[in-house]
C-alpha cells in the first residue's frame, strides 16, 4: 500500500511539476516541442521495452478495431499536450490546471452519455456546481475558459478510449507514439531544411538535453503511475490525481505570477467544493465497502 502511494503520488508530482519544465523551453514553439516529446518518447519506450523484452502485444495491434482505436486516442493525446505546451508558455498556467481539475467530472459525464453509467445524486450536485463555476468565470472574464474545457474534454474523450483499450500503460503509450512519430518526424526534418529547427539551430546545449529530456519526462511518471494504480483502492488514487493540478495552480500564482483576482476564485472555489463533494463521496462509500464507481446500467 505505501509503496503504491508513494508511486502514484511521484507521479502526479511530476505532472505538476510541469509547467517548470515547457517554461524553461520557452524559446522552442510548442509544435516543435510536441515533436521532439513524440521522438524522444518512442526513444526512450522502445529502450524499456527492449530491456524488459516486452514485445508480445504488437500482435494485437494487428486487429483493426485495437489499430484505430490506439490512432484516435494517439491524436486526442498529441492535441491535449500541444494546447498545455501553448498555454504554459503563454502565460495561461491557472487557466491550465483548472482543466484537470475538472477532469474527473468530465470522466463521469462521459461515462454517463457514453457508456450509460448512473449517476448519484451527490455527483449531479458536482457536476452542477462546477458548471456554475465555469459559468461564473465566463461571465468575469467575458470569454469561455477553452483553455481549461479543451483539456479536461480531450483528457477525458482520450481516457474514454484508453478505460476499453486492449493494451497497459507502458504498451498503449508505446504504440501512440509510433503512429505519432512519422508525422513529428516529417515535421522536424521539413524544419531542418528550412533552417527552423531550434534543436539545430540554437546555441544552448542547455535546450538541446531539455528537449531530448521529453522521452524519460513523459514515460517515467506514466510508469510510476501504472505501478501505484495497481497496489492502492480507486478512491486513494482519485485523491492523489488532484496533487498535479494543485501545485500547478499554486506555480502559475506563485511563481509566474498570473493574474488571479477575488473574482476569479469565486469560480474556483466552486468548483474545488464540487470536486470535495465527488472525493468525500467515493471515500465514504469505499469505508462502508460499497463501489465507488457508478454502476453500468442494464
Amino acid at each position: 500500500m505505501r509503496t503504491g502511494i508513494f508511486s502514484a503520488a511521484l507521479a502526479f508530482l511530476c505532472w505538476g511539476l510541469f509547467p517548470i519544465y515547457f517554461h524553461a523551453l520557452g524559446e522552442v514553439p510548442p509544435l516543435q516541442i510536441l515533436a521532439h516529446r513524440m521522438l524522444w518518447s518512442l526513444a526512450f519506450l522502445l529502450i524499456v521495452l527492449g530491456f524488459r523484452r516486452q514485445w508480445r502485444w504488437l500482435e494485437q495491434v494487428r486487429q483493426p478495431r485495437v489499430f484505430w482505436s490506439f490512432v484516435a486516442s494517439a491524436f486526442l493525446l498529441s492535441a491535449n499536450w500541444l494546447v498545455y505546451i501553448w498555454s504554459v508558455n503563454n502565460g495561461h498556467v491557472i487557466e491550465a490546471s483548472l482543466g484537470y481539475f475538472i477532469n474527473p467530472l468530465v470522466n463521469i459525464m462521459l461515462g454517463y452519455l457514453i457508456l450509460k453509467e448512473r449517476l448519484r445524486p451527490v455527483q449531479w450536485t458536482a457536476i452542477a456546481l462546477a458548471g456554475l463555476g465555469v459559468a461564473w468565470l465566463t461571465w468575469q472574464t467575458g470569454t469561455v475558459p477553452w483553455i481549461a474545457l479543451f483539456l479536461a474534454a480531450s483528457f477525458g474523450a482520450y481516457g474514454l478510449l484508453r478505460k476499453t483499450a486492449a493494451l497497459g500503460a507502458l504498451e498503449g503509450l508505446s504504440f501512440e507514439t509510433m503512429v505519432l512519430f512519422p508525422i513529428a518526424a516529417a515535421y522536424l526534418v521539413y524544419l531542418t531544411l528550412n533552417g527552423e529547427n531550434t534543436f539545430v539551430n540554437t546555441g544552448s546545449d542547455t535546450t538541446r538535453l531539455l528537449l531530448v529530456a521529453a522521452g524519460p519526462i513523459t514515460a517515467i511518471p506514466l510508469l510510476l503511475f501504472a505501478s501505484g494504480a495497481r497496489q492502492i483502492p480507486l478512491s486513494i488514487l482519485g485523491l492523489l490525481q488532484y496533487l498535479s493540478p494543485t501545485i500547478q495552480f499554486m506555480l502559475g500564482v506563485l511563481l509566474f505570477k498570473e493574474a488571479f483576482t477575488a473574482d476569479r476564485l469565486v469560480g474556483f472555489v466552486l468548483i474545488w467544493t464540487a470536486l470535495l463533494l465527488f472525493a468525500g463521496e467515493g471515500l465514504l462509500r469505499h469505508s462502508k465497502g460499497e463501489p465507488a464507481q457508478p454502476k453500468l446500467s442494464r
